[in-house]
């Protein structure tokens, strides 16, 4: 019996416990979420997630979730907090609910990360760990095997940001686009309109010694822009950030990396924890600016203790970034482990807010998600596809990549799309079928650019249209073309120009055939009859505009001359960058005002000032990049010097030519970055002319008679001042960013810094002089001294304007009659990041 009593008693004992414990599970509430990065919408890893008042908390895991079971009566202030976030506060009142589980959506607004300068401590950690992430980079950076491909997929999605739904959706011009304003999320409390998307997904392959990379586009889908050239920009090959590298690209500027080998000039860090993720410890680590004003980041990373190789880092742009027209920028990179010891990358995002005017104003935000798939290491078959390049680097694209159907992109996509982006296709879908909407893009590209399509014509550009000067008084253009719809090979162009002063039309007409696309090669003709408004030796850009007259230099004389020209062209590149253009022309000048007439260079059996030149340029642009439409394309740059050579012949007897002579030019151009020290421009040239001419085909040295700064002119230089037969020179830029700037209270404005040179040194024959110093001539000549002008500025100017300071310091005499001023104040726009 007392066997049997204990036996029954530890049994009720037994049954009471479970009771209570089941009870009070049931009485336990349940909270769980996951916590994101507002800006990025990337997870915050082991974010601390803790009550105010109980204490009752944890740290949510490595993708940002939690969960938390608390008793039923809570009643308190769930606060979420992590390094370089605002605090998250949320009260909680479960009371009064009548339910047993929150789900929450904590979005962390990113805030400011201090790091403050280790004083007292005997042994700075954060600083030992940059120091061994620099030490192990050489066996951590991807870029340190022999080759390796990988499946790239690529998202790009452009939101509106601020948008006002009250007042546009009842703007007229909106009525006929109001359903897209349904789509607006005010999920933040700021109103965002997911805008359009576009995707590519393509196989990258890499090749270190000697470098090689190809990337073959298996599909593009970009609704409403059927451009190969934009297409090929949506891929791998001009996205690949390396954190390893001591710089990482922002738009158009140099950032240092936080894991630069100098990073300890510009950062300070910290070491926050460690955690455990999957058996691996990871050290949580911060970073932020020394100094204000400098190309840096500031933001925090996840790093392997053992291989010191980054797992995560997240680089956010400081406040005081000079950045135009930028707000916040987050880039985002995630590592994977693809062996025991190997990390490789396997997804970045980079978001960004660009305000055009201010931060409450329309703004867009632009989202690049890439994800790596399928990554293969040091395989002989990434040799044998890159053995196929023709260069160093090739794009592919072939054509059925522009037209996969949705079957392939729901079977291809590295991850399925979100509720809201299957939206924005449908909604682009939508608004690319309404002929209201074509209407509308048709008339504000007419604004921005100047061009209107009218079925498979094009009118403008409108800028030309009226305009004036001192010879033909008002002056009247119209300008009318053929588009793609007219022809994919070839382009008619040709306007009418009449001056009401002088009562004379004047015109053009040109065509060209397209013969091949990549490599590029056509032919084209033209005919001319008009006044020649700049000469183009070295990039001068043209003065015929409807504000000219306006902000030209005060007391220098305005020169006319009428130029009738016939021209043939034929042009062919290759792959290699090399281009050759054959060109014929027939040029007949008549000079009309301020110049020198024709009358005093008669010859006995020829039109003076008449001839006709054959020439041959070569020209080697090595990897450069166009920006193309159907017919013509926008050179975005080559990473190596520009050389071109050019050799002209002049013949005499060709339709009254009267002269014979050859012309020689070589020149040297580069852009080039140069972190952290900004950037450089140069253009060093050389030429000389073989003959006894009249000035029109001489050398001119390019001149710049109006306060607009011309970058490629000598704006100390009036047109038709220098005359030469023989001559060199060198145009240097240097852009060095805030330079003085972030060291004064007007950093906060934004300037820039920059200091230009540009030299000339020339001759002229004295046989040329003896033809071309008669009457009252304009014309004068160095004869070998050096011509200097020297020139700063302030650049950024409300983000737009450039104000350059320039000074004609050499040579001090030229011509004792020489009166021109010797200090110049000039301004121009320029629109950059």
């Amino acid at each position: 019996m007392p066997g049997l009593r204990k036996r029954l008693r530890a049994i009720f004992l037994f049954l009471l416990f479970f009771s209570a414990t089941q009870w009070a599970a049931a009485q336990a509430r349940i909270i769980t979420g996951i916590v994101t990065d507002q800006h990025s919408a990337e997870p915050v890893p082991f974010a601390s997630v803790r009550f105010k008042k109980s204490g009752i908390g944890k740290l949510a895991d490595s993708s940002g979730a939690f969960h938390l079971e608390v008793p039923a009566e809570t009643i308190d202030t769930l606060q979420i907090t992590s390094v370089g976030y605002e605090d998250f506060n949320y009260p909680i009142d479960f009371t009064t609910l009548k339910k047993d589980s929150i789900r929450l959506q904590v979005q962390l607004i990113p805030g400011k990360i201090y790091v403050g300068v280790v004083v007292k401590a005997k042994v700075n950690r954060g600083l030992q760990l940059w120091k061994r992430m620099v030490k192990f980079k050489p066996k951590n950076n991807q870029f340190r095997f022999d080759n390796f491909t990988y499946e790239l997929y690529n998202k790009l999605e452009l939101d509106l940001k601020n948008i006002k739904k009250d007042k546009w959706v009842n703007a007229p011009f909106m009525k006929p686009f109001s359903f897209i304003f349904d789509n607006i999320d005010t999920s933040d409390g700021v109103p965002i309109l997911p805008a359009y998307m576009s995707e590519a997904i393509s196989q990258y392959y890499y090749q270190k010694s000697p470098v090689r990379r190809r990337e073959v586009f298996k599909g593009v889908k970009t609704l409403g822009i059927q451009n190969e050239s934009a297409a090929r920009l949506l891929g791998g090959m001009d996205q690949v950030v390396n954190v390893y590298n001591n710089f990482i690209p922002v738009f158009d500027r140099q950032f240092v990396s936080p894991l630069s080998d100098n990073g300890d000039n510009y950062y300070n860090y910290k070491v926050l924890d460690t955690q455990y993720v999957n058996g691996r410890r990871l050290v949580h680590f911060i970073f932020a600016p020394k100094r204000k004003g400098e190309n840096t980041f500031e933001g925090d990373g996840w790093v392997h203790d053992s291989t010191f190789a980054i797992q995560k880092l997240n680089l956010r742009l400081g406040k005081d970034a000079n950045v135009n027209f930028v707000d916040q920028i987050s880039l985002i990179q995630e590592y994977q482990l693809i062996n025991d010891s190997t990390w490789f990358l396997a997804k970045d995002k980079f978001v960004v807010d660009i305000s055009p005017l201010n931060k409450s104003g329309l703004s867009f935000i632009g989202r690049k998600t890439t994800t790596y798939r399928n990554i293969v290491i040091n395989d002989p078959s990434v040799e044998r596809e890159l053995a196929k390049n023709k260069k160093t680097e090739e794009t592919v694209l072939p054509q059925d990549a522009l037209v996969k159907t949705d079957t392939f992109w729901e079977a291809s996509r590295h991850e399925d799309l979100s509720a809201t982006e299957k939206g924005i296709y449908k909604m682009v879908d939508t608004l690319l079928g309404l002929p209201a909407f074509k209407r509308a893009t048709n008339t504000i590209n007419f604004i921005s650019t100047g061009y209107y399509n009218i079925n498979k014509f094009q009118i403008g550009p409108w800028q030309n249209w009226i305009s004036g000067n001192y010879v033909e008084g008002l002056r009247l253009r119209f300008d009318l073309a053929t588009n793609s719809k007219f022809s994919q090979k070839v382009v008619f162009h040709g306007y009418g120009a009449y001056g009401f002063k002088d009562q004379k039309f004047k015109g053009e007409f040109d065509a060209m055939y397209l013969l091949n696309r990549s490599p590029r090669s056509y032919l084209y003709g033209s005919y001319v009859n008009d006044f020649d408004y700049g000469q183009n030796y070295y990039g001068e850009i043209s003065s015929d505009n409807i504000f000219a007259l306006a902000i030209r230099k005060n007391g220098v004389p305005i020169k006319y001359i009428k130029l009738e020209e016939y021209r043939l062209d034929g042009f062919k590149e290759w792959h290699s960058g090399l281009s050759v253009l054959l060109s014929g022309r027939h040029k007949a000048y008549n000079p009309v005002q301020n110049l020198p007439s024709k009358e005093l260079f008669t010859q006995s059996k020829a039109d003076p000032l008449t001839t006709f030149e054959a020439s041959v340029r070569l020209r080697f642009a090595y990897l450069e990049k166009f920006l193309e439409n159907t017919f013509y394309r926008t050179s975005l740059g080559s990473p190596y010097p520009i050389i071109e050579a050019k050799y002209t012949k002049g013949i005499s007897g060709i339709n009254n030519s009267a002269y014979d002579y050859h012309k020689i030019m070589v020149g040297v151009s580069n852009f080039k970055k140069i972190p952290p020290f900004g950037s450089i421009y140069y253009n060093v040239f050389a030429g000389k002319t073989f003959g006894t001419l009249p000035y029109v085909f001489l050398d001119i040295a390019p001149g710049n008679e109006i306060y607009y700064y011309n970058r490629y002119a000598y704006n100390m230089i009036n047109r038709y001042e220098f005359i030469h037969d023989k001559y060199a020179g060198i145009n240097f830029e240097h852009n060095f960013g805030n330079g003085l700037f972030r060291l004064l209270p007007t950093r906060r404005f934004g300037f820039r810094q920059f200091w230009t040179a540009k030299a000339l040194w020339g001759r002229l024959s004295d046989a040329n002089k003896q033809l071309n110093f008669v009457g009252q001539h304009p014309f004068q000549t160095l004869d070998g001294k050096t011509y200097l002008e020297l020139g700063t500025g302030v650049d950024n100017i409300f983000r737009v304007l450039r104000v350059d300071f320039v000074w004609r310091a050499l040579p001090s005499n030229i011509s004792p009659t020489y009166t021109g001023k010797r200090f110049g104040v000039f301004f121009s726009f320029r629109f950059s990041f």
